[in-house]
């Protein structure tokens, strides 16, 4: 936009976004808006707007605009400018106390929280702002509690490039300010007791303020606020929007105590407020108010996690009394399983602590608490009585049950796994007569547990074993569910009890033949192969025609390859003459479909897919789990058949070159298969190469990449096969540096970045001198210091670990004979791109990615401190020496600092302190 537009236009392109009936013209001024919003011109023009005050749809695009300049483009503004447009944005805030312009005040209050945090002339904004809005009109009040609100909920926005050293001066002022606000906020409820709606405000805002921990305990603990709230939570008629803002006030209360000894005054108020709250939660259930009930249940948790190492340090102590779990216990004890659920990640953190402890006491002490909190998650598990059929594993409840699943695996160790198992067992023997559903929730839990069933139990499992197979004909099919999945958790077990196997087998056999019970019948017997492989081999045949006929059942995909795995598990253990037979009778089933698929003339008989990538799914998956035992001399007998099926493979190729969908599957059925036979596919090496290179030249997918970086792995190591896997990259190379230098190429393509230097790093690996010698080098280094800023896990890890096998090339000694001229050759690498790695690598870490990528870069860091510590030190300064130390006026990194860093990084002997470092130093640009 060259030039200013007339604000008259500007208000005609928001009134078209927001009622003109033509999508196209509504799109049409989207994007003009959008362009609008991009220049230097909307920051005045917004202003204009909002002292117009046409309509509120105009108003708020205004102030939103306002919000995001601040946010992103708050370096367009001169320094001068800064105090004009914080008087404006108050000024507006000023004149829109009519509560139809709320959603507009909310975004200007956002505003002026982000123009404080990067203004950095503007001194005590929240005094400041307290002195212009309190005496000035009293009608401004619930304008001045949403300000102070969103004040400290900004100190951590991440839209927000502050700095660590911002950051934590603006904490500090709003520390100097916490007592001035909270003898605000404490005469604000005071005076307006009867306002619930404010009053929920005023809560809110003191939740923002306890969250950044600012708050001064020894004065909080003293303060009639924190009794009022007290008060509001005991009584059973306060609102419920009330409720919830004093419950989140008091959880924020609780998290704001990080070190309890600090915050004692404190801590000691609130811990005998919430222990009177018990009554008042049983007061809310016996109302049926599921929301307070909720509220109540986040409070005992939050109390639980702010004093779960005292719990465990010293049960049944001070702050330790156990009794706090007996509250969180009678919550996870509601009707409700959403009330459940909130407990879940504490009981998680609980027993990550006992474990780490080790302690058989401390196991003994906590195991009737853990015991409580497994039987209420069955009740919580039971299907509604009026459920037919199986158990619905895609909607909420059986997301839920997933969860549960999970929790019990976490806490089980407490109780035992067999423990479980047998008193979920017993408690089902116990009642006579259970209903359907008790019983299948208490299934369910033992299935949670049962691979983790001690193989030497022979009490209950096999008791178990023969209650199931022995289920009569009547029994719910949600019961033969969840009776049939246990089977296949019990797998272990039966490998040591094979007198098992065949009853089993003839029960799953028997549920593949129901439709609703396919699934999970072809699931447990998948699992059964997997584990009892050695006790199957009578059984091939049974396997073989089953598996053939996979299509014949109800199977969804997933178990239909689930059985075809387990049958090429076992078939892996037949003697090679057997293992060659039974793999062509597995192979010319799937081949032969799609052979059909590919010519045209696919079969319609039922259950037969025409879809190639089922039929390439299943040929992966034989050719990944048949891996029969080869000894020297002995030809693979996977050998033969892979060559007879290449031509139709090759085929599917040709045909479907341009479907990104097949070919992906293309590639991964040829990936398994080569893994299969190894060094013994040799002789596809050439055909397969042409094939690849010739089809990535027209339709460039990743894919062809990533299967050729599995030759360089089964054949790099190979001279003979060197120089032509050296010309397949440089093949590879023309098309894929066509993509990537396009405009935003690296974003626009991560999965090309990704598998082109995962075949980079694997000829590094397999044949380092061949690539390090070669020409391409001089191309590949340039654009993978290029990539290193791009925000994307797996394509960012695959350019780090080829800088990082790049200079273990130089360090680790695989074959004497060459590592001289591998270190020459990496040497020279180093002179020339030593210093721009080191300097992408930092701005990187400190401007473009997110946090959890460092550790890659910081391994890297390290291998260059293993190569050379003295030039890493050098290219570091200069990396250092490039970064900003001021912006729009805040300092981001004192020469102190820099000096730090460079001194920890430097002198760093472990790989953990590089990261720790690195994370510590780009927080200052964050």
């Amino acid at each position: 936009m060259d030039s200013a537009p007339p604000v008259d236009t500007v208000a005609a392109a928001i009134h078209a976004l927001y009622h003109n009936p033509d999508a196209a013209e509504k799109e049409r001024a989207s994007m003009w808006l959008q362009e609008f919003q991009r220049s230097l011109f909307s920051w005045e023009i917004s202003d204009q707007l909002l002292q117009m005050k046409r309509d509120v749809e105009t108003c708020y695009f205004a102030a939103q605009t306002m919000r995001t300049k601040i946010q992103y483009s708050f370096h367009e503004l001169p320094g001068q400018s800064h105090e004009m447009l914080r008087d404006s944005l108050i000024n507006h805030m000023q004149t829109m106390s009519d509560p139809k312009f709320h959603v507009i005040t909310t975004q200007l209050c956002l505003a002026l929280a982000d123009l404080a945090l990067q203004m950095t002339q503007w001194k005590n904004s929240a005094s400041f702002l307290i002195h212009r809005f309190y005496s000035s009109n009293a009608t401004h009040m619930p304008l001045l509690i949403e300000l102070l609100t969103v004040l400290p909920e900004e100190v951590d926005s991440h839209s927000l490039r502050l700095g660590l050293n911002r950051r934590e001066e603006f904490r500090v002022e709003l520390g100097e300010a916490a007592p001035t606000v909270i003898n605000l906020l404490t005469a604000c409820s005071e005076n307006y007791l009867n306002d619930q709606r404010l009053l929920g405000k005023i809560f809110k805002c003191l939740a923002s303020w306890f969250y950044i921990r600012v708050c001064p305990s020894e004065e909080m603990s003293q303060s009639k606020i924190i009794v009022l709230l007290f008060e509001l939570l005991k009584k059973s008629d306060t609102p419920s929007m009330l409720h919830e803002a004093t419950s989140d006030c008091l959880c924020a209360a609780l998290y704001s105590m990080e070190d309890v000894e600090e915050h004692l005054p404190l801590a000691k108020v609130l811990y005998q407020g919430i222990n009177l709250l018990p009554e008042a939660y049983t007061m809310a259930v016996a109302e049926e108010d599921v929301d307070k009930c909720i509220n109540y249940c986040r409070i005992f948790t939050e109390l639980a996690e702010a004093f779960m190492e005292m719990m465990v340090e010293t049960p049944n102590q001070a702050f330790g009394d156990l009794r706090t779990l007996d509250a969180v216990l009678t919550c996870v004890g509601h009707p409700q399983s959403e009330v459940a659920e909130i407990t879940f990640n504490f009981w998680y953190r609980l027993s990550e602590i006992i474990y780490k402890r080790d302690s058989r006491e401390l196991t003994d002490l906590y195991r009737p608490y853990i015991e409580r909190l497994i039987h209420s998650l069955s009740v919580h598990c039971q299907i509604d009585t009026e459920h037919e059929g199986i158990p619905d594993e895609s909607d909420d409840f059986g997301d839920f049950r997933v969860r549960v699943s999970e929790l019990i695996k976490d806490v089980i160790f407490i109780v035992g796994s067999s423990s479980c198992f047998a008193q979920m067992f017993h408690n089902l023997a116990s009642q006579q007569g259970a209903s359907w559903e008790v019983t299948e929730a208490a299934l369910f839990i033992m299935s949670s547990v049962a691979k983790n069933v001690l193989p030497d139990e022979t009490t209950v499992v096999p008791q178990v074993m023969q209650a199931i197979i022995s289920l009569p004909e009547g029994t719910h099919r949600a019961v033969r569910y969840t009776s049939t999945r246990i089977l296949g958790e019990l797998a272990e077990w039966i490998e040591k009890h094979p007198d098992y196997l065949d009853p089993v087998l003839n029960f799953l056999m028997t549920g593949l033949r129901d439709e609703e019970l396919a699934s999970v019948s072809g699931k447990s017997i998948q699992s059964i192969c997997s584990t009892c492989q050695d006790h199957l081999q009578g059984h091939l045949e049974c396997l073989l025609n089953i598996a053939q006929a996979v299509d014949a059942f109800n199977l969804s995909g997933e178990s239909a390859l689930g059985i075809i795995k387990g049958t090429a598990l076992v078939l892996a253990r037949m003697p090679l003459d057997k293992v060659q037979d039974g793999l062509k009778r597995l192979v010319l089933v799937q081949v032969t479909s799609l052979s059909q698929i590919v010519k045209g003339e696919a079969s319609s008989k039922q259950g037969a897919s025409t879809d190639p990538v089922v039929w390439l799914d299943r040929l992966a998956t034989i050719f990944r789990h048949t891996n029969p035992q080869i000894t020297n001399g002995q030809v693979h007998p996977c050998l033969v058949v892979l060559q007879e099926i290449w031509p139709v493979l090759s085929e599917t190729c040709t045909k479907y070159q341009a479907d990104i969908r097949v070919i992906e599957r293309y590639c991964r059925c040829l990936r398994f298969a080569i893994r299969c036979i190894g060094k013994s596919a040799a002789a596809l090496l050439t055909p397969l190469v042409t094939q690849m290179v010739g089809f990535y030249q027209s339709h460039m997918h990743s894919c062809y990449l990533y299967l050729g970086s599995i030759l360089v792995d089964e054949y790099g190591r190979e001279p003979s096969c060197v120089p032509g896997l050296i010309d397949m990259l440089q093949a590879f190379m023309g098309p894929t540096y066509t993509i990537l230098q396009e405009p935003n190429g690296l974003r626009s393509h991560p999965d090309t970045v990704d598998d082109f230097f995962r075949l980079c790093t694997r000829l590094l690996q397999r044949c380092p001198l061949g690539i390090l010698q070669s020409p391409a080098m001089q191309s590949i280094l340039p654009c993978a210091i290029a990539a290193i800023t791009l925000d994307h896990r797996e394509a960012n890890a695959s350019v780090m670990k080829f800088f990082t096998e790049v200079i273990q090339c130089a360090t680790a000694k695989w074959e004497a004979e060459d590592f001289e001229r591998r270190k020459a050759a990496v040497n020279s690498i180093f002179q020339e791109y030593g210093e721009p790695l080191t300097k992408a690598m930092i701005e990187a870490c400190s401007f473009y990615l997110p946090a959890y990528r460092m550790p890659d870069h910081g391994e890297v860091i390290f291998h260059l401190l293993q190569y050379d510590r003295e030039s890493l030190s050098k290219w570091l300064e200069a990396a250092l020496q490039g970064l900003p130390t001021e912006t729009a006026g805040r300092v981001t990194a004192t020469p102190k600092q820099l000096s730090d860093f460079h001194k920890e990084l430097c002198s760093a002997e472990e790989e953990k302190i590089v990261c720790y470092a690195l994370r510590d130093f780009t927080r200052l640009y964050r």
